[in-house]
């Protein structure tokens, strides 16, 4: 999408979509260029992730080429960041709730049967997408959370184990000694200097603290079969219990053969509140391309979404950010996000790419 496109895509979908979205009272001229909408992929297989998913991306390449279906070859990529310890946002090494314990969340979609799969505060499981499959398979149901989450696993064979990686729990007890000069918690000053702390302040920042991180990958198979997976270790330092939008059907991800797949990241809430993927994917059964589809509801987002003074700057725009991930029957893909300056992940036959995301908002 060109500068003028873009600016003709956010004064005219408004007056198209008049029934589902209003003219956005935050919506400023656009001040860059974002990028064109992908090209329709060939023949091939084609995939798309969040900006995250680079080496995900390549094994699930892999196993496109070795012939997995695209659900298992989503997974197969998603447990590249699951089992990486210095990935803090998923699986093992996560970011811990605010007791210091790591709660993990996943869903998975079969465009192909239309089943699904999910479980929310999962403790001890490294990789809960495959825990979120068989949810799919094994069962007549479709989310498992809590307690219920992990003896389902333990049936299935998943041993307990300690996710709480050494730099992840140094990272929470800093995060802790710093919440109030009026609790017990005393902070050393030498702690700002521990490397895996420097590590985590370099990536995050220090003004925000509390960043969300998830990865999301949906596969188009040469067939035209479609699939989808996302896989979350949460809001860091969240409450306990607390699922956010990864987990939920229709939020973290959608997945409908001959129509599309969809998966997002960013702030969980303002996406459950919407049902984000499911509404790209409905853009899509009407014609949109991914792009558009993926602005139209992230303009939707910023409208409608957490008004409030905590979640708005002084234009009345969103603070947070939320992107979308999509791929079309058609194998073309997109990604988008409220603010500029996001990345995502497409393969192909031919390559693994990394492209900017298009956006509603520049960043200054």
């Amino acid at each position: 999408m060109n500068r003028t496109s873009r600016r003709r895509f956010l004064t005219t979908t408004a007056a198209a979509s008049a029934a589902a979205l209003v003219s956005s009272p935050f919506e400023e001229p656009a001040a860059a260029q974002a990028p064109a909408p992908s090209p329709a992929a060939d023949p091939g297989f084609v995939l798309v992730a969040s900006g995250n998913g680079l080496e995900a991306a390549k094994a699930a390449k892999q196993a496109l080429i070795q012939g997995y279906a695209p659900l298992d070859a989503a997974i197969a990529g998603v447990n590249v960041n699951e089992l990486d310890p210095n990935d803090m946002s998923v699986g093992y090494g996560g970011i811990p709730n605010e007791e210091g314990v790591v709660q993990l969340d996943a869903c998975v979609m079969d465009g192909r049967t239309m089943r699904a799969g999910a479980v929310g505060a999962l403790e001890g499981v490294k990789t809960p997408s495959k825990v979120a499959k068989l949810v799919m398979e094994r069962t007549d149901r479709v989310f498992l959370v809590g307690a219920g989450a992990r003896k389902f696993a333990t049936a299935h064979g998943f041993p307990v184990e300690d996710l709480l990686t050494e730099k992840t729990r140094k990272i929470w007890l800093y995060w802790k000694e710093r919440l109030s000069d009026r609790d017990d918690w005393i902070d050393a000053e030498s702690e700002a200097e521990d490397p895996a702390i420097k590590e985590f302040i370099k990536k995050y920042g220090a003004a925000d603290f509390r960043p969300q991180g998830t990865i999301h990958m949906s596969v188009r198979s040469a067939k035209g079969d479609l699939a989808g997976v996302t896989t979350t270790s949460g809001l860091f330092f969240k409450i306990p219990g607390r699922v956010g939008d990864s987990a939920v059907v229709g939020a973290g991800v959608y997945s409908e053969n001959g129509v599309g797949s969809c998966g997002s990241t960013g702030r969980g809430e303002a996406n459950l509140l919407t049902c984000g993927s499911y509404a790209v994917v409905e853009h899509l059964r009407q014609g949109k391309s991914p792009e558009e589809a993926c602005l139209l509801v992230l303009k939707r987002i910023s409208e409608k979404t957490h008004l409030v003074p905590k979640h708005r700057d002084e234009k009345g725009r969103p603070k947070f950010s939320v992107s979308f991930y999509c791929v079309d029957d058609k194998g073309r893909t997109a990604g988008a996000a409220i603010w500029s300056g996001a990345k995502y992940v497409v393969a192909d036959s031919k390559d693994v790419y990394v492209r900017e995301s298009a956006w509603l908002y520049k960043r200054s």
